[in-house]
């Protein structure tokens, strides 16, 4: 027989507003981060002639205003009023990452555009993989906390920027090492494919699961959230 849950603990007032604190403290920090990556790899992708830098660099814009998303959230009395409309401009911003990385690595595979080597992208890749993956747990544990999906997106959308710094880093070596330059544009329309995969979720929106005793076991299913439930005629609300 399984043990039952943790009962949930609702949170108090000034734990709450800890927590907001420091959601905010956390998409300051992931502003000013993304805002330095964006206009490096931008640069360096745009030199090079690297979709998948110029990409990655477009993918740091999107963090950017997701963290600039949680800021304008929070700035609220009850910021979960403006969950729903947060979750949006968030799943908006995936979306037209997507549509312009497909557009143009479709376009180098098709010209056989071969982009240049680039030290400064392999440097910006290295420092993103030791940099997010830390932010992305702080944030991830303060939305789960505050039962918040749009902190809880945004801790996502970082751990997106780790994954697609390991891709990068592939892609860029690949070519600067055996010369396959159309690893480039093959690693941008996977960062596509996980900004639409990210932008669906975002789109759907979704219902954290509620604060729990601090236990060992402090995990929940679907990585801290639940789609929220739909209610029929019938049903209370």
């Amino acid at each position: 027989m399984s043990a039952p849950a943790p009962a949930a603990v609702p949170l108090t007032a000034q734990r709450r507003t800890i927590l907001g604190r420091r959601a905010q403290l956390l998409a300051a920090a992931s502003v000013g981060y993304n805002t330095v990556e964006a206009g490096v790899s931008i640069a360096a992708g745009a030199a090079a002639s690297s979709i998948a830098l110029v990409g990655f660099g477009l993918d740091s814009v999107v963090e950017m205003l997701s963290g600039l998303v949680i800021l304008w959230q929070f700035r609220h009395p009850m910021p979960e009023r403006r969950e729903r409309r947060a979750l949006r401009l968030i799943a908006l911003s995936f979306f037209t990452l997507a549509t312009y990385v497909t557009l143009e690595s479709l376009r180098s595979l098709l010209t056989r555009s071969e982009p240049e080597g680039s030290t400064v992208g392999i440097v910006v890749a290295v420092l993103s993989l030791l940099v997010m993956p830390t932010l992305s747990w702080a944030q991830r544990r303060t939305g789960r906390e505050l039962a918040s999906s749009t902190v809880v997106a945004d801790s996502r959308q970082t751990l997106l920027c780790t994954y697609l710094s390991a891709v990068l880093l592939t892609g860029l070596l690949l070519n600067a090492t055996l010369g396959w330059w159309w690893a480039d544009p093959v690693v941008g329309l996977v960062v596509a494919a996980l900004a639409v995969k990210e932008g669906r979720e975002a789109w759907r929106g979704e219902a954290c699961c509620p604060p729990t005793a601090r236990s060992a076991s402090d995990t929940c299913e679907d990585d801290g959230c639940t789609p929220a439930p739909r209610t029929g005629p019938g049903e209370a609300r």
